[in-house]
Order: structure tokens, then C-alpha cells, then sequence
């Protein structure tokens, strides 16, 4: 790393920074898109705003730079495997989840909370883009959030 910060180290700080877990969905032509994403966050109230960074290589991001739309699905405690699943590359993602399409874009089921993204605008983020959306659809349920922390799945208020 040019700034004088081991990628070992960088990653090593950064897992003890508990994150949700959340997969970001696209759909084209019916076809659903999916990623998972540990880079996710509220921007702003007003106008409502989340941010998600994407990896340049990401079928997701062509897809979510296409139709200028996407899904962000925050997991429930049960859902490790998912996030998983959609952590790889490969397009047979969703054969083995619940999802439905819900304003036009993937809503995986018995995910503890649901958004529907218009792209708001993108900026560079070294090997990711850093993704704006404009929150035009969202749900919560009461599950339990999926926590990614120390390199392994948690969930609060678990022991």
C-alpha cells in the first residue's frame, strides 16, 4: 500500500470494526444480481441517502450502473450462508434463497431491513466505487441483525 500501511495490517484494524451485513441486488431483463457488502451506511435523513461501496469487478455494479436502481438488503442473524453465497462470484446466486421482486428490484426474504435505491451519484474508492442512493422503499423487520466482526458472523446481544 503506498501509504506506508500493510494490506495485513489495514484488513487486520478494520476486523475489529463490527459491520452489518448486507447484499446489495440489482435486477436486468428479470435476471436478479447480487453481492454482499460489508460497506454500508445512512448518509443522510434528508434527503433520505445511504452509501454502499462496490467492487469495480462487480457484475452488481455494471448492473446497478445500467438501470441506475438497487436493492439493499441488511441480513438476519439466520442468514450467514447467504452472505456467503453472495460474497462469490458466479450467477446462480438466488437458486437457492427466498427472494421476491418488490419495486422492481430483489428482496431476499426474512432480511431485517429492505431498501429501494435510486443511484444518487458514484465516486471513486480505489478498487470500489462508492455508490449514493436516494431511498425511495423501505421495510424493517424485528429479526436480529447478521454482524460481521474479528472475521466471523455475530449478532447482538448473543453470548
Amino acid at each position: 500500500m503506498s501509504a506506508g500501511v500493510s494490506v495485513d495490517e489495514f484488513r487486520a484494524t478494520f476486523s475489529s470494526v463490527p459491520a452489518p451485513v448486507s447484499v446489495v441486488t440489482a435486477l436486468r431483463d428479470g435476471k436478479p444480481f447480487g453481492t454482499t457488502v460489508s460497506s454500508f451506511c445512512s448518509l443522510s435523513a434528508e434527503p433520505p441517502l445511504v452509501l454502499v461501496a462496490l467492487e469495480l469487478t462487480s457484475n452488481t455494479l455494471a448492473v446497478v450502473r445500467e438501470t441506475r436502481r438497487f436493492g439493499l438488503n441488511v441480513l438476519s442473524a439466520t442468514q450467514d450462508q447467504i452472505s456467503q453465497t453472495f460474497a462469490g462470484k458466479g450467477e446462480h446466486k438466488f437458486e437457492s434463497i427466498a427472494w421476491r421482486e418488490v419495486h422492481g428490484l430483489p428482496r431476499i426474504e426474512d432480511a431485517t431491513g429492505w431498501l429501494a435505491c435510486e443511484v444518487d451519484d458514484e465516486l471513486p474508492g480505489g478498487d470500489h466505487v462508492i455508490v449514493t442512493g436516494l431511498v425511495v422503499a423501505c421495510e424493517h423487520t424485528d429479526l436480529p441483525p447478521l454482524v460481521y466482526h474479528r472475521r466471523t458472523y455475530w449478532t447482538p446481544g448473543a453470548v
